[in-house]
Formats: C-alpha cells, structure tokens, sequence
C-alpha cells in the first residue's frame, strides 16, 4: 500500500521526462526569462532523490538545518511510472486526476488546523443596509480541499473558504483603461439558480496586466522548512519542484537568496541572480529534525532587509507544512511580526504543502497579515498555475487595502446575504479609516464576490416579527439604484486611499435571467463551497446541480474541466443525498 502511495504522488509531481537545465539568467544577453517552462522537466530531478528506505530523505533525519545541505546526489533510481496524459487542445502536458474513491471524512488522529468562521447570517436592510468587507485573492481552499477530495476525504467545514473558490478561477471581466484607475468594476445580476425567490449580484474586479515594460526588479527570499515532518514525498520534493518553477522565471534584474529551519535555522544561499545557484541549492535540501518556525522567519526578513531593492519588490516566500512546534508558536506572535515587517515594505507570501498536520489556520493568517498571498501545492500543474502563469499577480501589487462597501436600498432590497468572505469583514466605519487593513491586489488579479438578495415584496429568509414595533417596516425613497457601490484603495506607497463610487440600476432585478456563461460557472463554484461548507440556505439544491449548472459555462478551460470532476467526487459524500 505505501509503495503504492508513494508511486501515485510521485506520478502527481512529475511526468518521469529527463530534465532540460535551465539557461543561467546571468549568462543570457537578454534579461527575459524562458518563454516556456515544462513544469515536468524542472520536477524530475528533485522527485527523484525520494528514497522508499525509510520514508525520508538520505542524509537527513534528525540533523536540523546543519543537515539540509548535501554535496553531490546519489545515483537517481529508475523513474517512476509515469501518470500523464496529453491535452492537445492545450498543447501542454497534464497530470491525469487520480482514480476516485468513495469520500471518507478526515481520520480522528488527523492533526490539520483550520480557523473556519460560521456561515454569514442573513440581513435584514432595514436593519443593516451596509455590507463593508476587505477583499481576497487567495485561493489556498480550493486546492487544499481538492486535495482532499482527491484523497477520498470529506473535507472538514472549517477548511472551505467559498470566496477562495470563486476567486480560483478566470471571469470575462473588462481591463481597466487607466492605471491611475488600476481595476475595473463590473456588476451583473441573474436569477439565484437554488431560490426562486432571491436574485444574484455579481461584483467583478480585475486589475491591470503588466504591459511591455514587465514588472520591476524582485528581491526575493525563499524560506524553506526542511524539518523532519516534511520528510515526505508531497512536502519537501513538490516544495523544491515549487520553488525551481519561480525561480525558473528569474530575470538579471532580480535576486534570490535561501533560508531553511529546522532545528535551527540558516542561510544557505546568498542573494543571487543565478538561476543556476539557485537550482542547484534547491537541489541540496533534505529534511530532518523539529520546526523552529519563527526563528526561520525572523532570519528571512533580516536577509531581504539587507538586500531591499528600493522602488521593487521585496517579498519572503514561506514554503511549510504549518507544523511550527519549537520556539514561537503562538499565531499573535507571528502576525506581530509579519505586521511590522509590511510596514517597512517585506510582503510574505505562503505555499502550503502536505497532510495530517497541516496548519491552515497559521498560513492563511500570517499571509493576509503579511500583505501577500496563500495557496496551497498539491501538485506540480498547481505550482507552475501559481508560481509561474500568475507570477506578475503572485508578485507585483498594484492596490492596497482594497474594500468594498454596498449600501441597499430599501425600496428594492429587503434582505440579503455575501457569500463567503466571513473572515474578511469589516465594521462599517473601517471603510473610510485608512489604518484599517485590507486586502492587496495583483497585476492582472481578479476578486469576485456574490450576494444574495431578497427583491423588496418577495418572500424571505426572516421571519416576521409579532409586535409591530419590532417589525422592519424601513421605507427607500423610489429611484432607479438598487443599491451604491464604493470602493476604497491605496496606490503602492501612498497612505491616503482613493475612492469609487457608482449605483447599481434597480432595472437589473426585472431583467434578471437564468445564469449563463461566466455567471453560471460562478454560481456552480460558490453553491459547491456552500454546500461543503454545510449551507442550510440552499434547498434541495445538490452537487450534481452546481455540476449541471457549470457545464452551462465554456470548457475548453482546464481547471473548469478539473472543477466538474471534483463535483462528481463531492457528489459522493453522505450528506449530498440528505444524509449526516
């Protein structure tokens, strides 16, 4: 069995294909990076130092940091088999989803920690016609539960996160005209496919892609957790195959330098512009003893202190399974500390990897405090999305501290409900307070967000109150606004943040339709989030209706291909068919 385990993730990492050595971006005449990078090519050597001897890597148990470095591989063991399959429509080679299994729910002695928030309660307007909450473009809870679902695993309430779905994928959404201007806002409004009653409103963000002049010049350092938990074949080979990706895209202009923990943590590569180095020390790492986390931390931002690029990008790429458990523990702590380093111009970026004692709760935290991002790797195909087509985003903000108010209007809105975003919500009066953090957004980033409303006159959710009193009797003034869209950010480096304001027509309610096209896929992907995330607000509405609902949508895209796949998994659990 655990051979088997072993063969089917190292067929998720890597296709078996010889390795191609990447050209030196120090040695190249132009400072562009290559143009196509196979994600296979660049895992095989690192998949294939794994050992089946005793479940970690040569060299490195026990030895902290000290042993993270090895001087020459050892003869590479016949490739694995590979697991691959063309996608000539997408002329790039796939990894082919792992067989499904009846889903199971996470096992007792699992050691993963989330930090879930409650479903969002429903709203009455009369009672709160404001909806403030900062924005989110991570997307780690969509790939950590299709890990899960892959697996054969329910995932746990606590680890859905329904806007990291919908922001997981692409929408047809307008560029902005302007970067004084970085995004462009749109607004849609369906039918809501699970209420006859209710109507969707889609809001739609998406900022500027970076044009010919490309991004500026990065000063990156990688942090790497190289204790013994993870000594497995999905933690420390997909986080070096991650890592090689990113840096794979490194042009002259930009610097890397490698930090590891352990027991104790250490500087093992100085900033370079070397491709090369840096594959080479990626390729060196082994994995053993405990996890002295916040030392690691505190050693990486003094590095990228050190060598801070003014006018660039200056970041810390935390690469771990969570499993801090030397030294500074405590989350608090940590946010401190990533809080401070933000304000000196340090963003962190997180990758998850790995399972059983995977910390969530402490990635996804210190990310969103560190003004960067979080996602987690399950695969090589994940990091070459994340790390490589999506690096400009991944990188290079161009707003901070973006929220989003909606005011309804009680004259066309009675109740109404955000989708998602639990975690991200913000009092009223933060929106105008420009030392409220928010979320940042990337060149070339897309945020989307649901409500779901209750048109003025229609049957709702709230009950009706008994004493008249008490009953919401709030009257709108009649005008053509359903309701008033505000948007607040910051411009890199500046501290005073900028507004947009436009209405949102009350017309669109009449000529709301069944969803269609994009606002079907969206609609799919955040009935799937709820759904998993035990929403008791979506009738009888089932998995094989988001799939249903999905395939309304284009598919010629893979990940939307790969989405339909996991509602046939999920279809699989218990409580799809009214069970608990």
């Amino acid at each position: 069995m655990r051979a088997l385990v072993l063969a089917s993730i190292s067929a998720l990492l890597i296709s078996g294909l010889p390795p191609t050595p990447l050209p030196d971006a120090a040695a190249q005449p132009s400072a562009r990076a290559p143009a196509n990078i196979d994600p296979d090519e660049i895992c095989a050597p690192f998949i294939r130092d794994w050992r089946d001897g005793d479940g970690g890597y040569v060299g490195g148990r026990g030895r902290g940091f000290s042993g993270a470095l090895r001087s020459a591989p050892p003869p590479p063991p016949s490739a694995p088999s590979p697991v691959v399959t063309q996608e000539r429509a997408l002329g790039r080679v796939s990894v082919a989803p792992m067989p499904m299994s009846p889903v199971r729910r996470l096992p007792s002695e699992d050691r993963e920690r989330y930090a879930g928030e409650e479903v969002a309660q429903i709203e009455a307007v009369a009672d709160a016609p404001v909806s403030t909450f900062g924005v989110d473009v991570d997307t780690g809870s969509y790939a950590n539960v299709r890990r899960m679902l892959n697996a054969g695993r329910l995932p746990p309430q606590a680890a859905v996160r329904t806007e990291e779905m919908l922001n997981y994928f692409r929408y047809d959404y307008p560029k902005p005209e302007d970067r004084t201007r970085p995004f462009s806002i749109s607004t849609d409004m369906t039918t809501t496919p699970w209420n006859g009653e209710t109507r969707l409103l889609r809001i739609g963000l998406r900022g500027y892609d970076l044009g010919g002049e490309g991004r500026p010049p990065a000063n990156l350092v990688f942090l790497i957790d190289v204790s013994g938990s993870m000594a497995t074949p999905d933690k420390l080979p997909l986080v070096q195959c991650s890592l090689a990706l990113l840096a794979s895209r490194l042009e002259r202009q930009d610097r890397v330098a490698i930090v590891v923990y352990a027991g104790a943590a250490g500087l093992v590569l100085e900033p370079t512009s070397s491709r090369t180095q840096v594959m080479e020390a990626l390729g060196r790492l082994r994995a053993g003893g405990s996890t002295a986390g916040a030392a690691g931390i505190q050693l990486a931002y003094q590095t990228a202190r050190s060598n801070m690029i003014r006018g660039g990008i200056n970041r810390v790429v935390l690469a771990t399974d969570g499993d801090f458990n030397v030294g500074v523990t405590s989350n608090e702590t940590l946010v401190d500390m990533v809080e401070r380093e933000r304000e000196g111009g340090i963003t962190l970026t997180t990758l998850g990897f790995g399972t059983g004692n995977y910390n969530e709760a402490m990635m996804e935290q210190i990310a969103d405090h560190g003004n960067g991002n979080y996602a987690y790797i399950d695969s090589a195909r994940e990091a070459q999305k994340v790390l490589d087509e999506e690096l400009a985003s991944t990188l290079f903000t161009i707003a901070q501290d973006v929220k989003i108010q909606v005011e309804f209007n009680p004259a066309h809105v009675s109740e109404y409900r955000l989708i998602g975003y639990e975690n991200r919500t913000l009092a009223e009066e933060d929106f105008d307070n420009d030392r409220v953090d928010a979320g940042d957004i990337g060149a070339g980033h897309q945020v989307t967000a649901l409500y779901e409303i209750v048109p003025a006159g229609g049957r709702g959710w709230l009950p009706e109150r008994r004493y008249p009193a008490n009953r919401r009797t709030a009257e709108g003034a009649p005008s053509d606004e359903l309701a008033y869209l505000r948007l607040r950010y910051k411009l890199p480096g500046e501290t005073d943040s900028r507004l947009i304001e436009q209405p949102v027509r009350a017309g669109l309610v009449q000529t709301a339709q069944a969803p269609t096209g994009d606002s079907a896929f969206a609609a799919a992907v955040a009935a799937y989030g709820q759904l998993l995330r035990g929403d008791t607000n979506l009738g009888r509405f089932s998995f094989a209706d988001a799939r249903a609902l999905a395939l309304r949508a284009r598919s010629d895209d893979f990940w939307r291909r790969e989405f339909v796949r996991l509602t046939e998994l999920a279809e699989r659990q218990p409580f799809a068919s009214g069970q608990k």
